[in-house]
């Protein structure tokens, strides 16, 4: 998994003229955007998967937040069983690439789970009560989604551990002295230290899950490179059409690197 280093000031205190260049190239293209017929074609159809770029990485990062979190914490249980499951699902998960994820949850996943679905449920389905499902009841987009959501959570568990193991534990020590259960010193005094190191690489996973939102192409979801090589197969225009998709995935992650990066800066301020 690619990871996006979010935009910083150089160490010298230089200004940032590589964010400059870009504004200047970004405003460039979006200028010939605007006056020629062909890019305005072209961004258009691309635009039409904007939505779909958007919803498979928010729902994604979202579902891969939440079971990231719930993995970081059964890897810190005391159960040794609990532990050993977790580390499992890190190091296994870690070790398979995205798309090979991708291609698995689709045509392997996907099935299986119809088919224990239909399995548990026959009693109902012979009765008439239940209807069995079929494979095509789930959509090639939520079988992404899935995908992405088992593929990052084995990252941003580690994530979580590694921030929330960053806390003093004189501080877990002392909250467990004025009787506070395990609950809320998680939720009063572990989590709020621990998002300051947990955001800036939590950060990086999720513009790194914009560009590989890309990958759901492969099944033909129509996302922004979906409708891009659509377009491109059926008018030849390469170079045009993938200059387009290269246009909106860099003002998508740089614009969010610098987002977050801003965010992640008055974090810091209001905890000084």
């Amino acid at each position: 998994m690619a990871f996006q280093t979010l935009p910083q000031g150089d160490q010298k205190g230089d200004r940032p003229w590589w964010l400059i260049a870009f504004l200047v190239l970004a405003a460039a293209l979006a200028g010939v955007i605007f006056v020629s017929d062909l890019y305005a074609q072209v961004f258009n159809t691309v635009a039409k998967g904007l939505w779909v770029t958007i919803f498979v990485t928010l729902v994604g990062f979202a579902l891969a937040t939440a079971l990231g979190l719930l993995i970081a914490l059964l890897g810190m249980s005391d159960s040794v069983v609990l532990r050993q499951i977790a580390r499992f699902y890190v190091e296994v998960v870690r070790g398979i690439p995205i798309i090979v994820l991708l291609f698995y949850i689709a045509f392997v996943g996907a099935p299986g789970l119809v088919a224990l679905y239909n399995f548990i449920t026959s009693p109902l389905i012979s009765a008439g009560l239940a209807e069995p499902m079929v494979v095509r009841d789930i959509s090639l987009m939520w079988r992404a989604i899935i995908a992405l959501m088992i593929g990052y959570s084995a990252f941003i568990a580690e994530i979580f551990r590694a921030g929330i193991q960053s806390i003093d534990k004189g501080q877990i020590e002392a909250a467990k002295a004025l009787g506070l259960s395990r609950g809320q010193r998680f939720r009063l005094v572990v989590f709020p230290q621990a998002i300051r190191v947990i955001f800036p690489p939590l950060s990086n996973d999720f513009v790194a899950m914009v560009k590989d939102s890309s990958l759901v192409s492969v099944l033909g979801v129509a996302d922004i490179t979906q409708m891009g090589k659509v377009y491109a197969s059926g008018s030849f225009r390469f170079f045009e059409t993938y200059s387009i998709v290269a246009y909106v995935y860099l003002v998508l992650t740089i614009g969010l690197s610098i987002l977050l990066r801003g965010f992640e800066q008055r974090m810091r301020a209001r905890h000084r």
